[in-house]
């Protein structure tokens, strides 16, 4: 197998292998390096959801998006989770449950997405990144599959773990 860098960024690298397939014939396999990600379903005693919406610039809009963020080099997810929830909302939590593992874009990137569930969340400080602005707000669970169900919360992150968090809660 060659494998080719095509592209070397911040946060993404670009690769080009050449494979051999189970036939024995080479082919070209083009896929996308990417540190995965952490996203946490955070749960007020309140019973609602702390949420985000934040502006995305591949898609030039809005979304609305439970916090989540990228891996740092050899960080454990609990940690990231942690220091996610802590930076973009200003909470801390005190019971962490590893919900899922997920691949979202398995045709072409190497990218997982490590799922939590978060409660017993106390306010603390938001301490956003520079150049990271986005607006916190509290939404329940069943308002934010009403959301889903109605085309408003349209991230597939977000809505993959609305629906996990749902069937966790009820006892799946």
């Amino acid at each position: 197998m060659e494998t080719a860098s095509v592209y070397d960024g911040c946060l993404l690298h670009v690769r080009c292998d050449t494979v051999r397939l189970p036939d024995g014939s080479a082919s070209v396999r083009e896929y996308i390096n990417h540190p995965g990600a952490v996203a946490v379903l955070a749960l007020l005693d309140n019973g609602n959801l702390i949420m985000e919406r934040q502006y995305r610039y591949a898609p030039r809009r809005e979304f609305f998006e439970i916090p989540a963020g990228k891996i740092d080099c050899g960080e454990n997810t609990l940690i990231t989770g942690q220091r996610e929830l802590l930076e973009e909302t200003g909470y801390i939590a005190n019971n962490w449950v590893h919900l899922t593992t997920t691949w979202p874009c398995i045709g072409y990137a190497d990218e997982r997405i490590e799922y939590y569930f978060a409660s017993g969340l106390i306010k603390q400080e938001q301490l956003l990144d520079a150049g990271e602005f986005l607006e916190v707000f509290e939404l329940s669970l069943a308002d934010a599959l009403d959301w889903v169900r109605q085309g408003k919360i349209n991230d597939s992150k977000t809505m993959l773990g609305l629906l996990y968090l749902d069937k966790y809660l009820k006892g799946w």
